[in-house]
């Protein structure tokens, strides 16, 4: 299977909420980092019970994903009833039709106010 492919199946199996269909696509020792919050989730089962125990009132719309060789980038948008609107902008590894690694970087839209002085060259989105 490709890497994009791979990737996109586990945010289609995510939204799903197909657990043990996320569980197949990662390497049981997969390693996938959260810088923004300081964490590492080691493992294929840490990760899949990270993402299923989140609280429920989300989707997810993926908005590309990009992939060179054995590399692949995710842009996604979680709209949450309760607590907003998220991005992630996710950097996996895929080997062998399974996730061996990942670097995620989560933000609420919004969340990081813009200066003031860049008001003059920019507009809100």
């Amino acid at each position: 299977m490709e890497p994009s492919r791979t990737v996109q199946l586990l945010w289609d199996r995510m939204q799903d909420r197909d657990w043990s269909g996320v569980g197949a696509l990662l390497a049981p020792d997969a390693i996938v980092e959260w810088p923004a919050s300081g964490e590492r989730i080691v493992g294929r089962e840490n990760y899949v019970r990270v993402n299923a125990e989140y609280p429920e009132g989300w989707s997810i719309h993926v908005l590309r994903v990009v992939a060179s060789g054995n590399e692949v980038v995710s842009e996604v948008e979680v709209p949450h009833g309760a607590m907003g609107v998220h991005r992630a902008v996710s950097f996996w590894t895929v080997e062998n039709g399974v996730i061996t690694g990942g670097r995620e970087y989560w933000t609420e839209l919004g969340a990081d106010r813009a200066p003031e002085w860049r008001t003059p060259y920019t507009e809100r989105i």
